[in-house]
This record gives structure tokens, C-alpha cells and sequence, in this order.
């Protein structure tokens, strides 16, 4: 894989909380597109593609801190830029 195709793929492990290590504003700015067991999903938390999981709010439930409360999904999971116009390269596992 060349290094401009590896630059226009998301990392294999994002996720939307400051506050964990896997976060990456400026990766999140690009906007990045989630397809999960074949359906695009907009409502995904953190994600990992080679582990095949995705988090997801569990409804409007908080934890005692305020934070959401989560529900990790497992299944095979895809990930692109959306700032790559209409057919970007995806991310897969492999």
C-alpha cells in the first residue's frame, strides 16, 4: 500500500471522548464515514476495525459521572473519510 493511500485511510481505532487515547481531533475534523455489519451508522462512539467492534450509546442512560453509557457491538466494521468525495478508499479488516 502505497503512503498516499495509507494517508487517506482513518485509523484502525477512533473514538469521539476526549478523554480516551484513541481520540484524534484533527482525524474526526475530516468527517469519517462507519459501516457496520453492512449498514452506514452515524451514531457511532469509538470503533476499532481489526478487532471488529463499535461502541454506541445505550440510549439517554448516564453513568454517576455524566458520562453516556455505552454498548459494545461486535461484527465487521468499515471506515473512509467522508472528505474523499463519493467512492473513498474504506477501511476493512483484513
Amino acid at each position: 500500500m502505497s503512503e498516499d493511500t495509507k494517508a487517506d485511510l482513518p485509523p484502525d481505532h477512533l473514538s469521539v471522548n476526549p478523554k480516551n487515547e484513541h481520540f484524534d481531533i484533527e482525524v474526526l475534523k475530516r468527517g469519517i464515514g462507519i459501516r457496520f455489519k453492512g449498514r452506514v451508522r452515524t451514531d457511532i462512539e469509538e470503533y476499532s476495525i481489526s478487532e471488529g467492534w463499535v461502541r454506541v450509546q445505550a440510549g439517554k442512560t448516564m453513568d454517576r459521572k455524566g458520562n453516556p453509557l455505552t454498548v459494545k457491538l461486535s461484527g465487521p466494521v468499515e471506515a473512509w473519510f467522508e472528505d474523499l468525495g463519493e467512492e473513498p478508499p474504506v477501511r476493512k479488516a483484513d
